[in-house]
């Protein structure tokens, strides 16, 4: 049965990180737009800030990410230039009412910045907005960019949460994705951060690499559970060769079909709540006491282009080259081309080239697309108070899925469309039955299991 279901469930949709879809964003959201939505933020209006760092001293082949690979330090010292600039000129569109209350740097590779640049990067952000006293400041960390300058400069800028990358310690499958870290590294990684008072550490592992077996990747996992890490993400391997033209070196003969990947999900799942791990939507886990489990709890958690999150910030403003934001109006992105970007960031303009604004069917979409990524239900009457009679066609069609739909992938309870425990692995497939953009045809997507 099930693996009738993961054949006919498992086709390629969106990850859900925003809705309308990245794929759907276009020109006609421009930089004079987007002054325009900047200049509306004010003391009613939290923000996160997203600083995106597009180099990489070696490039993974697994990876999906906006970045690109060099051995010099003069192309990151030039890009930085740029991104002073374009902080500074986004901040001069921003209330210093609206409060920062998290920062995110992610990359490529963030601790691939020299110490000085580190902290006077920091030094910018703090005096283009507003920050809360109590900023959360996330970084994406390499193991093999770390010295002890490094460490120091990040305890310097207040980081709060570390988040590494494992995806694998087997030597074979590192070998083959060109990321080779050890579990000695790791470990070294995590007690520095936590020695300088970092709270929370995050792992990220990864499931449906080449040559990975239930075996090997219950190995890795066990290994992450006994640094005891705070958050851990789960997520299975996308592999898109016609987007990340690197993904070719990895022989696609090695790839685990999609039976084995659904049974390497299922494994590492079971093995994190056994280690007492909440399971947070398709691919999160936290411990009970953390930010995101209590989000959950709550009914607050939130999806956003890092994935499960209790931010409740009304922006998000992204900075960087390729950088997505999101305000209350609609969606943003940064000029992808790093060249490109820096020639805009050095001129007048600001550096957005296209988005989406929202209208309120897209609003009532991604709401309803959220929970069921978020709490696997949905509550129609909430929906409607929520949203009147904008809401209605998309309440007709979540109910007329659930008549419809037999193989028990939902239910209804009362006026909440609920998904089944045989449900839940699918909620991306189940998902973009709402999505109404989906049969444009734009974007292609990685296999939703």
């Amino acid at each position: 049965m099930i693996e009738h279901l993961i054949q006919k469930y498992a086709a390629a949709v969106p990850r859900y990180t925003s809705y309308p879809t990245a794929p759907h964003f276009h020109e006609g959201i421009d930089s004079g737009v987007y002054v325009s939505w900047l200049d509306r933020l004010g003391a009613d209006n939290d923000l996160s800030l997203y600083l995106h760092i597009p180099y990489c001293d070696r490039l993974c082949w697994f990876c999906a990410c906006h970045t690109k690979h060099t051995l010099k330090y003069e192309p990151i010292a030039t890009y930085l230039k740029s991104l002073h600039r374009e902080i500074e000129k986004v901040g001069r569109h921003v209330s210093r009412a609206a409060t920062v209350k998290a920062v995110h740097f992610g990359g490529g590779s963030p601790t691939m910045l020299r110490p000085d640049d580190m902290v006077a990067l920091m030094d910018c952000l703090r005096s283009a907005f507003s920050f809360s006293p109590d900023v959360e400041i996330s970084v994406e960390m390499d193991p093999n960019d770390l010295d002890a300058g490094r460490y120091d400069a990040l305890a310097a800028i207040g980081m709060t949460r570390a988040s590494l990358g494992v995806q694998d310690f087997d030597p074979k499958v590192q070998r083959t994705i060109n990321r080779i870290q050890t579990f000695e590294q790791t470990k070294s990684v995590v007690e520095a951060v936590r020695a300088r008072g970092v709270h929370s550490v995050n792992c990220d592992v990864l499931y449906g690499l080449p040559y990975q077996t239930l075996t090997t990747l219950a190995e890795t996992v066990r290994q992450v559970i006994s640094l005891d890490p705070d958050r851990i993400a789960l997520f299975g391997y996308a592999h898109v060769p016609w987007m990340k033209k690197h993904q070719t070196m990895i022989p696609e003969r090695a790839l685990p079909n999609v039976m084995l990947r659904y049974q390497q999900m299922v494994t590492a799942a079971q093995m994190l709540v056994a280690a007492g791990y909440v399971a947070i939507g398709i691919d999160h886990f936290a411990k009970p006491g953390d930010s995101l489990s209590m989000a959950m709890r709550e009914g607050a958690l939130k999806r956003n282009f890092q994935g499960y999150t209790d931010d409740s910030a009304d922006a998000l403003i992204g900075l960087g080259a390729s950088a997505i934001g999101r305000l209350p109006q609609g969606y943003v992105q940064n000029m992808p081309a790093t060249g490109e970007y820096e020639r805009m960031a050095d001129g007048d303009d600001l550096c957005v080239v296209r988005g989406i604004e929202l209208s309120q069917e897209d609003r009532v979409r991604a709401f309803v697309i959220e929970r069921i990524m978020c709490d696997f239900s949905l509550d129609l009457a909430g929906l409607a108070t929520l949203y009147g009679a904008a809401a209605s066609d998309a309440i007709d069609e979540v109910l007329q899925f659930a008549r419809v739909e037999q193989d028990g992938l939902v239910a209804m309870d009362g006026d909440v469309f609920c998904l089944t425990e045989t449900g839940k692995p699918f909620a991306r497939s189940i998902a973009a039955a709402f999505d109404t953009y989906l049969s444009s045809g734009r974007g292609r997507h990685s296999v939703a299991v």
